[in-house]
């Protein structure tokens, strides 16, 4: 597995690095081929925080955890993406390596529902509008996102949402 390293507002030493990497060489048995890796150290607040995205033939899978060592923040993310790779092992299995799954699962593991619940869909009437108009129009239903037509964008359908860590991401369609 190929992996790549951010540091933000940190310097890490090589020794964290290796272990980072040794850890994400244990998700190489879930996959076929090369995967790759990108680790993001980085300390705000006195936590330390590691976000692990790992990218394989399209799909993305990512984890993010803060506590107060960076390495138990590397093995709580690594642990992370092995949760979301079993919970949805069915819908993979066409995906990653043949045999991926031949291991011994965990009883806890086990337990988790396998099927996607969808329990609501709802038809909506797409307005145009700015992304500031969107975003306030959010902020007044209470929502974590919306979903509208883009007036500065040549009327592409775009989602505003709010993000974890403070402020607004926009995702725009792409034709």
């Amino acid at each position: 597995m190929t992996t790549k390293f951010t540091e933000r507002k940190v310097m890490v030493s090589e020794d964290l690095k290796a272990y980072a990497a040794k850890k994400c060489e244990k998700l190489d048995r879930y996959f076929d081929r090369d995967a790759s890796a990108s680790i993001t150290f980085s300390i705000e607040r006195g936590r330390h925080s590691a976000e692990i995205t790992v990218q394989h033939e399209g799909m993305l899978f990512r984890a993010q955890e803060q506590t107060g060592d960076m390495y138990a923040s590397i093995d709580g993310a690594i642990a992370s993406i092995e949760r979301q790779i079993m919970k949805n092992k069915t819908r993979l299995e066409k995906r990653l390596r043949a045999g991926a799954f031949d291991f011994q699962t965990p009883q806890s593991e086990l337990s988790e529902e396998e099927a996607f619940d969808l329990v609501r869909v709802k038809d909506i009437t797409l307005k145009p509008m700015t992304a500031d108009d969107a975003i306030l129009q959010m902020n007044l239903l209470g929502h974590q996102f919306f979903f509208f037509r883009n007036s500065d964008e040549k009327e592409r359908h775009c989602v505003v949402y709010r993000r974890n860590n403070g402020g607004y991401g926009m995702l725009v369609g792409m034709d």
